[in-house]
């Protein structure tokens, strides 16, 4: 059984360019189980992190720090918006308005009560992963912001299927399944994943 390092067999992947790819801190890492243990022990930090700050979650700089402590010690571009196209997400270009955009819609949203605590956060998650900002995480990165304006917002956090989402698995093709739905506007099934 083979294992990838940069997992080209799932289409839901984001792939990366030869020069990110070239920014992998870790020298050791050479398959794709060793990147996702690598990842989680960084993501673990940043988890711990954040949980003992106060912080605003709204704020385009707080994400970029958010996602820099998730992945900074193995990719050089944590924290760092991305330079090049995607398979998905905007253009590169648009990324920085984009986020300062998401965050000012999601403020007028709680002072305005537009939805439940849930549906905002995870409206939130799922724009924020839409736009894909960075040059990968993106999904780690816009569920742990959600987790964590959905406790700014007095919810407990999501489970999110309660597995890792980086394996492939039936979980995985549920959570790409309710992003598709949210994609054209049907929030239900990513709302219904969030708290399974």
């Amino acid at each position: 059984m083979t294992d990838p390092l940069y997992g080209e067999d799932d289409d839901a992947n984001t792939p990366l360019t030869d020069e990110e790819r070239g920014q992998l801190i870790p020298t050791y890492i050479t398959l794709r189980r060793e990147l996702n243990e690598a990842e989680l022990v960084n993501i673990l930090a940043a988890t711990r992190w954040v949980s003992g700050r106060k912080r605003d979650i709204l704020d385009d700089g707080f994400l970029r720090q958010l996602h820099k402590r998730m992945f900074n010690q193995v990719w050089r571009w944590a924290g760092i918006y991305r330079t090049t196209a995607r398979n998905i997400g905007m253009d590169a270009w648009r990324i920085a308005v984009e986020v300062r955009q998401l965050v000012d819609d999601v403020r007028f949203q709680i002072d305005h009560q537009t939805f439940e605590p849930d549906e905002i956060a995870v409206r939130f998650a799922h724009r924020l992963v839409s736009i894909h900002p960075f040059p990968n995480g993106n999904g780690r990165h816009s569920r742990l912001a959600g987790d964590l304006l959905a406790v700014q917002l007095g919810q407990p956090p999501f489970s999110w299927g309660r597995i890792n989402l980086v394996d492939p698995g039936e979980t995985r093709k549920a959570y790409i399944n309710a992003l598709q739905c949210a994609d054209r506007h049907d929030i239900q099934p990513l709302l219904g994943f969030a708290r399974l």
